[in-house]
C-alpha cells in the first residue's frame, strides 16, 4: 500500500501506556519507526515486554494508581524532558453477562484499566503537553457507541474514554489536540484464539491502527481535536 503522508517524530518523546500488549507494542514500533523517542509503560515487569526497539525505554507503573502515575512521569521526565504526545492505549475487555450477572468487582475493574487509566496519564501528562503544544490519542470503541447484550460496563467505559478527550480538547484547544480511535475486533493472537469462527479478514491490524494513531499525533492533522476517529475497516 503506498502511503501518501511520511511521518517524522524526530527529536520528539512519545508515552505509550499498555505498552505491553499487542496495540501498544505497535504503537511503539509506529513511532520508533518515525524517529521518536517512546516512554513505553506497562503495568507488566520489564522481563515480560518483549523486545523493545530501538528507541524506546521501557517504564513500570500502574495507571490505575495515581502516586504510581506521577512517580513513572518523573523518570521520564528526567531522562527525556517534556512529552510531545501521550497515547493512552491501556484498556481490556471483559463480557458474557448481563448487568444483573455482572460482579461489582468486574465493573470496577473495566472503568480503572479502561478509563481511569486515560484519566491519569491526562491528567498529569497536560502540564508538560500544553508547553510542547503536543497531543493526547485514546482508544475507545465502536462498541461505544451503543448498548449490547453481556458486555454494558465495557461500552460505558469506552464511550467514556471519548467524553474525557471531547472535555480535555475543549479545555486545551489551543494548547493541545485530544482524539480518540475507536477499533472493533483487532487482529490479534488472543481475539483468533477466543473467535476461531470468526472471518478474521475483516479485522483491522493493529499497525494499521498504529499508523492512525501516529497521524493524529503528527502535524498532518493540526485541525484534527476533539474526533473520535473509526479504525475497524470492515470488521
Amino acid at each position: 500500500m503506498t502511503r501518501s503522508v511520511e511521518l517524522d517524530f524526530t527529536d520528539e518523546v512519545v508515552v505509550v501506556t499498555g505498552a505491553a500488549g499487542t496495540l501498544g507494542t505497535a504503537v511503539v514500533e509506529q513511532f520508533t519507526a518515525a524517529g521518536a523517542t517512546v516512554c513505553a509503560t506497562d503495568i507488566v515487569e520489564e522481563n515480560e515486554v518483549d523486545d523493545l526497539p530501538r528507541g524506546a525505554q521501557f517504564y513500570q507503573a500502574d495507571f490505575t494508581d495515581e502516586s504510581s502515575v506521577v512517580q513513572a512521569y518523573e523518570s521520564m521526565n528526567d531522562d527525556h524532558g517534556e512529552f510531545d504526545a501521550l497515547c493512552s492505549i491501556a484498556g481490556m475487555w471483559r463480557g458474557g453477562t448481563p448487568i444483573q450477572e455482572t460482579s461489582v468487582d468486574t465493573f470496577e475493574q473495566l472503568f480503572a484499566v479502561n478509563l481511569k487509566t486515560l484519566f491519569l496519564a491526562a491528567k498529569h501528562a497536560i502540564p508538560s503537553l500544553r508547553r510542547t503544544n503536543g497531543s493526547i490519542v485514546a482508544v475507545s470503541a465502536r462498541a461505544s457507541l451503543e448498548g449490547g447484550a453481556g458486555d454494558g460496563p465495557y461500552r460505558a467505559a469506552k464511550a467514556g474514554v471519548r467524553r474525557i478527550i471531547e472535555t480535555i480538547a475543549e479545555e486545551q484547544s489551543g494548547t493541545l489536540r485530544a482524539n480518540a480511535v475507536m477499533p472493533s475486533v483487532i487482529d490479534t493472537p488472543a481475539n483468533r484464539n477466543a473467535m476461531e469462527d470468526a472471518d478474521h479478514e475483516t479485522w483491522v491490524d493493529p499497525a494499521d491502527i498504529a499508523e492512525t494513531i501516529a497521524m493524529l499525533c503528527s502535524p498532518a492533522t493540526a485541525v484534527t481535536s476533539g474526533a473520535a476517529i473509526p479504525v475497524y475497516g470492515e470488521a
